[in-house]
This record gives C-alpha cells, structure tokens and sequence, in this order.
C-alpha cells in the first residue's frame, strides 16, 4: 500500500511539472507516415483513406501539426508521376495504378490542410529497389538505365557517384514541388548504403571517371553527397521558395574516436560510413530543418539518448534543429530517475533544456495512434496540449503579411461568430494562409508569446465563440501567417461571453 501510495505522489508531482511548464509558441511536432513497412498492402482505395482519415484524426488530437508522407520509397510513386512507376507499397504490384483511382499525395495534402496541419512529402533519394520487391515496372530507372544503379547487400541504389543521377532525383523533387501543394520535401537517412559485412560499393569506374582531382575515396563519396544536397536545395526553392527542405539523417554524426567534435558514442557514424556531412548542409544552409533520428533511449551504452541530444544542440543549430523520436523505445524503457516510468517525460524535459531544439518528429505515426504506452494520452492532455506555429525559417523571408480587416462578432443562426477579412497580399510573402486566435481573460495583459493563449489555428476566416451568459469580458487577438507561418501585427476585439 506504502508502494502504490509513493507512486500516487509521484506521478502528481510529474502532472505539477508538466502543467507548469511554459509551452512554446512555436513548434515543429510531426509524424512519419510510412509506406515500406507495408501497412497499406491489399487494403484498396477506400480502406486506406478510411486508415489514413482515422490516423490523422487522432494526430490532430495529439497536437502533430506536420504530417511527413512517404510518397517515394524506391524510385516509384504514391501520386500520378509521369517520371516513375506507382509504387507496390500502394496497389501491391509494381506500375499499377489504384483502383478505384485516386492521388494519396493529392488526397493527403487535401485532409492535412483541413486540419491546420503541414504536408511534407517523404523521398528516399538513392534507393531504386528494397530487399523485398521481385518485380520492377517497366519504366523503372533500373530497367531504363541499369548502368546508372549498382547492387549491394539486397538493394538496388542510384550511384551517387554519377552526376546523371543528382540531376534525376532533382527532376523528381521539382516535379512534386510544381504540381503539388506540399509544405515541405523530406528525405531520410538513405544516401550511400548501410555498410554490411563482405559487400564493397562497386563504384570504381565512377570515381576514376569523376574523381575531380580528390586524392581519398571515402572524401569522394562526400563530395557527390554534397554536390547532390546542395543542388536539391537550391531546386526546390527556385521551384517554390516557402517550400521547406528537410533531412531525417542517422543519430550519430561520428564518435569521438574518429573527430575531436565527435559525440561519447560507439555507434554507425553519418560522416564515414554514409558519406553524409550532416554538419557541413547545415551550416552552408542547404536545409530548412534537420531530423536526426535520435532513436536510442537514455542510458544506451553505445547511443546514449542524453549524450546525443546535447551534442546535436551545440553543433547543429543553424538551422532549425527537430529531433526523431522513436515511440516504442521510449516507452520500453525504463526512466533512470524514476523507474517506475517510461522515459517520455525525461525525454520532454531534455527537449525543454535545449535552447536549439525546436520541435520533434515521431517515429512513427501509428505508434502514437496506437497509444501505446499511453504516449498519444500524455502528447494531447499535457505535452501537446495547446496548438503551436512552426518553427521561425525567417531565413528563408522574413516579410509577414499586413494585419486581418474588419474583425467583428457577430451574432449568427449557428451562435456568437467573431469574423475577420483576409489582408491584402500581392505575393506569397504577404499573403495570408492561415491564422492564429488568441483569448485573453479581463485584465490579462495581451501577449502573444504566451502560447497557452491561442486557441485557435485555422484557414477559416471566422471563429465561434463559446458564449455563455455574455457576463464575461474577454479580449480576442487575431493574426494572419503566411506559408512560412511569420506573423502579422494583431487586431483585436473586446467580447462579451
């Protein structure tokens, strides 16, 4: 009885912390939603907008405020592509098209908006054939260029090594970006392959054909990686510049025994074994926000959560730094401090110790839809509980549009509605998507920083108010967001509810 009772005060102790802590007004929390692990096989057109409707519905509750969609897992496609074949993680064959027909990414797109959520579509740039497919369509890139692929370890990748490839995987994202209404164009951790024991990367003839005068294969290697993100950022943002690129690299950049810079961990390292200078896109810019996938839960003797997250906030900050979670590690393991716990709450309150962490992308989507450990319960009643704007990317444009017009409550058939009128706007950059609405209590200072304050991100323009006996006085704040969320100036109006 002692036992339950000192548990009882605990967990009361935790709910305290949590309530009390202040929220931030912006906030990257997002969701992968995967396609390659197959979830979506055999179930037809309409059972998976009904999985995808309920899976996204109960995001929404939980606070995600950007969905990251995997649309191209193996050079292949879950929308209408002209380039590439539909994907068999959608129809279950290779180049077939879904019947009844319809447009995931399209139809994606449609129900985050609805929801005030972001859509970034999800690209594996190099992998051009997973372990587990058989069957290539036709127009696959392997079958119309099988010189531009090499095979390793099971898979078939697009060799980095060959500038055709950079220049293919660029039409590919630009395509997306012009015909499709995307937030964000995401890639994982998939460059150069995994190293696997006895396999050697046959790209020998590659790099004594481009070697560009580089003395070191493995400086080589980087060199293509780099020449490759560099030029898919500046594609995408010529395309659409409030289209935000980003990258979902491995956790660890490289140990202390291969840099001085190196985190304390023994682990598979971005720099040497995928040839990915994680460091050098970020701070030449060539990302929009970068996800390290810090999968591993706190304590791990070869990855240990804490150590990773605090070396990623002192070296990668130049651009907004969003954290992958993974949800069933975390709730596996057990809290040091409290091991009565699972380690969400420590791991919340390291993301609240660093000053560079902008926000977190969960892995994955139906992890948290699954509430498993009560993860989705604790996201939507404490963590995630007020909405959030995305994390400020002023560095891509900081103009903001000009201030909503004609804010007035007005009494309607469906109860008390405060409209506005969207501001002027002649180009993206002023011209208004979305808007935030803020509650202010009498006598409470009007402060937008306060994020506990809005109750309300939405496309529409109007709000209902929740009337009561209109004995109440209360301030009501509206500002308008552009595509990269900057703020205008407020308007507010005074209420009776």
């Amino acid at each position: 009885m002692k036992k339950l009772y000192l548990i009882f005060v605990m967990a009361i102790a935790v709910m305290t912390a949590m309530t009390t802590t202040a929220q931030p007004k912006r906030e990257m929390r997002g969701a992968w939603i995967q396609c390659v692990n197959g979830q979506f096989l055999g179930m037809g057109t309409q059972k998976m907008q009904q999985t995808l409707t309920y899976q996204l519905n109960e995001l929404w509750k939980d606070g995600v405020n950007t969905i990251i969609f995997q649309v191209r897992p193996e050079c292949d496609a879950l929308y209408a592509s002209q380039i590439e074949p539909w994907s068999r993680f959608l129809t279950g064959q290779q180049g077939l098209a879904p019947q009844p027909y319809w447009d995931p990414l399209q139809w994606m797109i449609e129900q985050c908006h609805a929801r005030g959520m972001e859509l970034h579509a999800w690209i594996n740039p190099y992998r051009a054939r997973t372990k587990s497919t058989t069957m290539l369509a036709f127009n696959h890139i392997k079958n119309r260029k099988p010189q531009n692929c090499f095979e390793y370890d099971g898979l078939t990748i697009l060799n980095p090594g060959i500038p055709e490839n950079r220049d293919y995987i660029c039409e590919v994202a630009r395509d997306i970006v012009t015909r499709y209404d995307v937030d964000g164009i995401h890639m994982d951790d998939y460059f150069y392959p995994y190293p696997a024991a006895g396999q050697t990367i046959p790209d020998e003839a590659q790099y004594h054909q481009y070697a560009n005068g580089i003395k070191d294969r493995n400086d080589w290697r980087r060199y293509n990686v780099n020449l490759f993100i560099e030029q898919f950022y500046k594609t995408v943002h010529q395309a659409k510049p409030w289209v935000k690129v980003g990258i979902s690299p491995f956790g660890i950049y490289r140990n202390s025994r291969s840099s001085s810079i190196g985190s304390k961990t023994n682990g598979l390292q971005n720099y040497d074994d995928l040839y990915a200078d994680v460091l050098l896109w970020v701070n030449n810019g060539w990302l929009d926000y970068c996800v390290p996938q810090i999968y591993w839960e706190i304590g791990n003797k070869a990855a240990d959560y804490d150590t990773l997250i605090r070396w990623w906030n002192q070296y990668a900050g130049k651009r907004p730094l969003i954290i992958g979670e993974d949800v069933e590690r975390t709730v596996k393991a057990h809290d040091p401090n409290r091991p009565s716990q699972h380690q969400q709450f420590a791991k919340q309150q390291l993301h609240q110790q660093m000053p560079n962490v902008k926000g977190t992308v969960l892995w994955y989507a139906k992890a948290v839809v699954d509430n498993i450990g009560n993860y989705g319960t604790m996201l939507r009643d404490y963590y995630w509980k007020n909405p959030t704007l995305q994390p400020d990317m002023s560095f891509i444009s900081k103009k903001t549009p000009g201030k909503v017009r004609k804010l007035k409550p007005v009494w309607t058939s469906d109860g008390y509605v405060l409209f506005w009128t969207a501001p002027k706007g002649k180009n993206w950059q002023n011209t208004a998507v979305i808007y935030v609405v803020y509650r202010f209590a009498k006598g409470e200072k009007v402060d937008l920083d306060d994020a506990s304050r809005i109750v309300a991100i939405t496309h529409d323009t109007f709000y209902k108010l929740p009337y009561a006996n209109g004995k109440t006085k209360y301030t009501y704040v509206v500002t308008a967001l552009n595509r990269l969320h900057n703020e205008s100036k407020a308007r507010k109006e005074t209420v009776r509810l």
